[in-house]
């Protein structure tokens, strides 16, 4: 048997498929009702207004529009925080200028460790070449 501790609640629960005992996940899918309930009546709601009228937590809410339980589609008011620098987006995980940073810095990563081969191969080279120099002069 598989066990382990739920995350949530730190109870000791059998792993099934789930990431969370039985009792968080019926509490889960209470407030994810909640959420879709409160969105459909509510349409125009952005995800502060959504936590402040449901209780439930922005990071929870963020879960579900992620996991695409909860469509943003036909709410243009509502986004949730960049992973990065909690900036409201609408898609993906990150905003546009944080992705545009990694990009970036991937990038510059990847020039650095080519100089740094290019160096090491140059210094090989003139210590191969001195290492000839002496050998010849024997």
């Amino acid at each position: 048997m598989n066990v382990a501790n739920c995350p949530r609640c730190g109870k000791i629960y059998v792993k099934g498929f789930v990431e969370l005992c039985p009792n968080c996940v019926k509490e889960q899918e209470l407030q994810y009702e909640k959420c879709l309930k409160y969105l459909r009546e509510n349409k125009s709601v952005n995800i502060s207004e959504l936590s402040e009228a449901t209780g439930v937590s922005i990071k929870q809410i963020t879960k579900f529009v992620r996991d695409g339980r909860i469509s943003i589609y036909n709410a243009p008011n509502m986004s949730y925080p960049c992973e990065v620098c909690g900036t409201l987006i609408r898609e993906n995980t990150i905003c546009e200028l944080c992705r545009q940073k990694l990009v970036k810095d991937v990038h510059n990563h990847s020039e650095d460790q080519r100089r740094d081969e290019e160096r090491r191969q140059q210094e090989s080279r003139v210590t191969y070449n001195i290492h000839d120099r002496l050998k010849n002069k024997r």
